[in-house]
């Protein structure tokens, strides 16, 4: 047990869990006022099922006895032999209990990004029963291929530092399946849906950004050399993809507060499963791309008028799949030994395991996500009615207005 690496796992899990109110703030701020109540308990909700359903069962079936490379076995059910002392497979010098939890703010994050895709239409009880599905059929099973001891990806030599594939790709493609399964919003791109508070939207990129460092550096499990690489590369990219992106707002329009919040984000998508792989001068090119291909998704989903209403697939689907590659070109052993040298030092073949990671993550994801969604339409419904969507998922949904109070 090392008490240094204990402190750093436990400050990080604190960090990431912060992020989902983050996430609640950044899209809450950009919905309408009628759903910013509505958005934000999205995400509070997914804090509230992640947190009971990773105990359970998720931790197993992402972290638990191996089967076939596929899933996690059920001999952490309950957090059965989960305890105090460090594990025999995961950070070995900290408590099992802390890697569990810091694992499961992943898996809490990852539900909460999806939300952006569906807000004004969703009903709740569909969301959180499309959430506890997914949960377990769908962002388990990848946590295991690509994290998981003895997961097929894993064994592979897909790297992954941080979440680029598990979380960011995988609820970026869950997201758009669950769109084409959902609808548009009624009135989209014939009716302004302009976000209704923008220093809400920034404070909440401001605690991305902020949780960030305990989301990648945390992922080193160790306060060291490699931690402070990923907090380094962290911040250069979110920089980096910022920048760029007030540059392309700047030659369009005008340069927005929410082009670089948005930018900002992507470069650190882009960077999280390269950010213990990459060197900070890697990471200002990974950061610049991040916002030119993302930026490019989002028009590209607006010219097809597919109603992705926060941009969760152009931002995190796109962005992760850009980091996941940029892993497989920018990745160097002088960085990590416990990684691969990428394309830039002839290692063809490490880039090509990325892009199948990418291809089956993704594949999967969105099949999967897909037919969850119209399973949970069949039982519950996924959407409200249209006069609830007109009047507002606020009210019609909970019962509150945000800046009113309850109705009860």
């Amino acid at each position: 047990m090392d008490s240094g690496d204990t402190t750093w796992l436990l400050v990080s899990t604190a960090l990431v869990m912060l992020m989902t109110p983050g996430v609640a703030l950044f899209y809450g701020g950009m919905v309408r006022r009628k759903n910013l109540v509505s958005t934000l308990m999205m995400s509070f909700g997914a804090m509230a099922l992640g947190g009971v359903l990773w105990v359970l069962i998720g931790y197993s079936l992402g972290f638990g006895n191996d089967i076939n490379g596929l899933v996690g076995g059920l001999n952490f059910l309950g957090l059965n032999g989960v305890g105090q002392d460090p594990s025999d497979t995961y950070a070995t010098t900290v408590p099992h209990l802390a890697f569990m939890m810091f694992q499961g703010m992943f898996a809490i994050i990852s539900l909460a990004l999806i939300t952006g895709a569906v807000v004004e239409r969703i009903r709740f009880s569909a969301l959180l029963l499309f959430g506890a599905l997914w949960l377990c059929l769908i962002y388990s099973p990848i946590a295991h291929w690509v994290w998981g001891d003895g997961g097929w990806l894993f064994n592979l030599g897909v790297l992954d530092f941080a979440g680029g594939t598990v979380v960011h790709i995988n609820a970026g493609v869950s997201a758009m399946a669950l769109v084409l399964a959902l609808g548009a919003r009624r009135g989209f791109l014939k009716e302004q849906m302009e976000p209704n508070n923008l220093p809400m939207v920034m404070l909440g990129a401001a605690l991305l950004w902020f949780g960030w460092f305990g989301f990648n550096g945390g992922s080193a499990l160790t306060a060291g050399g490699l931690a402070s690489n990923a907090f380094v590369t962290t911040n250069t990219a979110a920089a980096s993809a910022a920048l760029c992106w007030i540059f392309l707002s700047w030659r369009h329009r005008r340069p927005s507060l929410l082009g670089a919040v948005t930018g900002a984000v992507a470069g650190l998508v882009a960077i999280t499963p390269a950010a213990g792989f990459v060197t900070p001068l890697a990471a200002i090119a990974i950061g610049a791309v991040a916002a030119l291909v993302c930026y490019g998704a989002m028009i590209f989903k607006m010219k097809r008028g597919f109603d992705d209403s926060l941009d969760v697939m152009a931002v995190h689907g796109v962005g992760g799949i850009w980091g996941a590659l940029a892993t497989g070109i920018f990745a160097s052993v002088a960085v990590n030994s416990a990684g691969a040298d990428g394309l830039l030092s002839g290692n063809v073949e490490l880039f090509l395991k990325q892009a199948l990671g990418v291809a089956v993550t993704g594949g999967f994801a969105f099949v999967g996500s897909f037919i969850i969604a119209k399973v949970v339409d069949k039982l519950v419904g996924l959407r409200v009615k249209e006069p609830e969507e007109m009047i507002g998922l606020d009210i019609a949904q909970h019962s509150e207005r945000a800046y009113g109070g309850s109705l009860r």
